[in-house]
């Protein structure tokens, strides 16, 4: 089982230089965690993309789908009092946007706090230095 942040979800929807080791990571992985607001922000980045790409027009409705089909098939944490108490201290401790601190925050509820117990998979660096300084063993950077 591995915790998968949302920038690493992206990267399974759409063809990035690190698409196919994410893909053959997510074949591995027989129980994938995400936090309960993920698809929002993948949605968010393929929305970002769209407005800034040309020709990904006639594609964002199918990648939208296939985006929100792979979250849903995801476990999800949805504890979400436990993970704000935890990222109220995370964003005070690591340079973390809101959004980073739920994600990480969300793997600290799902690991009960065991960090080492559960791989953190991020393509985000800040994010990633983060989940390292919190116990987690980090793959995808």
């Amino acid at each position: 089982m591995r915790f998968w942040d949302s920038s690493a979800l992206v990267a399974l929807v759409l063809d990035e230089p690190v698409s196919h080791d994410m893909r053959r990571l997510v074949q591995e992985d027989a129980g994938v965690v995400v936090w309960m607001l993920s698809s929002v922000e993948v949605l968010s980045a393929l929305a970002r993309l769209d407005r800034s790409a040309d020709g990904l027009a006639d594609q964002v409705g199918s990648v939208r789908r296939d985006a929100l089909d792979r979250v849903r098939r995801c476990h999800q944490v949805t504890l979400a009092d436990a993970v704000r108490q935890r990222a109220e201290r995370l964003v005070s401790v690591h340079a973390l946007s809101a959004a980073d601190a739920l994600q990480l925050a969300a793997a600290l509820v799902v690991s009960r706090e065991r960090p080492e117990t559960l791989e953190f998979v991020t393509l985000d660096k800040v994010l990633a230095r983060a989940a390292r300084l919190e116990g987690f063993p980090v793959v995808g950077v």
